[in-house]
């Protein structure tokens, strides 16, 4: 009998030190501060968006543009040691500059399927004076490419992390640099004591 009372308060132990599992969640504001861990967040994402996307509108070359330039995006570089989904601020960007109506963006994911558009359309499926064909896309005057870095610095109970997002707007032309920035954020963290 003591053996099976010891038995039970074991196992209840080693059962109360496992991970907990989240029952009840609530919706909230994306925009809202979240510093839950010292990983790549949302918050990061748009505080660093936002301020790359006016220091790129605020640059002569968009903001005293007689028409919207062209632009694409190429690649968005991740030299960090965390998984950060780089086409989702890249994605975030689009949205921002393109909502301004100051940019006009060239949709190089859907080059194929507007190949296959022309294809059809061309099949003799579609009449004469709807149809569409290749020769008539936009080309892209400047292009955006960077790449996103971090620094981890741990000493006895304190955190830091460190990202860098940087980015450049590129003449495709002349292959010239014409606006290029950066975003820091660094976010200092505090290790729990056991039991606090």
């Amino acid at each position: 009998m003591k053996t099976l009372v010891l038995l039970v308060v074991a196992t209840l132990s080693v059962l109360s030190c496992g991970p907990k599992a989240f029952v009840k969640g609530t919706y909230e504001d994306p925009q809202k501060e979240n510093l839950l861990n010292d990983q790549w967040s949302e918050t990061d994402m748009q505080v660093m968006v936002k301020e790359l996307v006016a220091s790129m509108l605020a640059h002569p070359v968009i903001a005293n543009a007689k028409t919207p330039p062209v632009v694409m995006f190429t690649k968005l570089k991740n030299d960090t040691s965390d998984h950060i989904d780089t086409q989702s601020i890249i994605d975030m960007m689009a949205v921002e500059l393109g909502n301004t109506g100051k940019i006009v963006f060239v949709n190089k994911e859907a080059r194929e399927d507007v190949a296959d558009e022309y294809n059809y359309q061309n099949s003799g499926m579609v009449s004469g004076e709807t149809k569409k064909g290749p020769g008539g896309q936009t080309g892209a005057d400047y292009f955006i490419d960077g790449r996103i870095a971090s620094i981890t610095q741990e000493v006895d109970k304190d955190k830091t992390v460190y990202y860098k997002l940087s980015l450049s707007l590129t003449n495709l032309q002349k292959n010239t640099k014409v606006w290029s920035n950066y975003k820091e954020i660094r976010k200092k963290f505090k290790k729990k004591t056991i039991g606090l």
